[in-house]
């Protein structure tokens, strides 16, 4: 199977240290390079960038299977179980959820685990997890 080209990606952050314990302990990103504004990460191969910026934008949802979806997002297709041990490494930290881990599509194409919520500066996250990983771009 050919490489998949890795990502590189920056948001806003308001506290690098918060990013630091989010990003590093809770998610388990291998710290890059950094400097007293920016941190680089390692998020499963791809060079995630946290920039220190204390503005924030204005939120927006899109109704999505009943739920209010927060844009933008990002976030990692992971394995099932990876998936699961991460929704449990965020309830024991006390994470909240935008929306809690849940199956979406059971049974049809894309089945998937989904999960969203917010780092500590506020971006939106989801993480997910198909049944069939070959369903990933699966049309309904």
């Amino acid at each position: 199977m050919p490489m998949i080209p890795r990502f590189h990606l920056a948001v806003p952050v308001d506290d690098l240290d918060a990013a630091r314990h989010f990003y590093g302990e809770l998610i388990g990103c291998a710290q890059g390079r950094s400097s007293d504004t920016w941190i680089d990460w390692n998020l499963h191969g791809h060079q995630f960038v946290t920039h220190l910026a204390p503005a924030r934008t204005e939120r927006v949802h899109n109704p999505v299977d009943g739920h209010d979806v927060p844009v933008p997002h990002f976030g990692l297709i992971l394995t099932i179980p990876e998936f699961h041990d991460l929704a449990d490494r965020f309830r024991a930290a006390g994470t909240g959820f935008v929306i809690e881990p849940y199956l979406r599509f059971e049974g049809l194409p894309g089945e998937q685990w989904t999960m969203f919520l917010l780092d500590p500066a506020g971006n939106a996250l989801e993480f997910k997890a198909f049944a069939d990983d070959a369903q990933v771009f699966a049309a309904g």
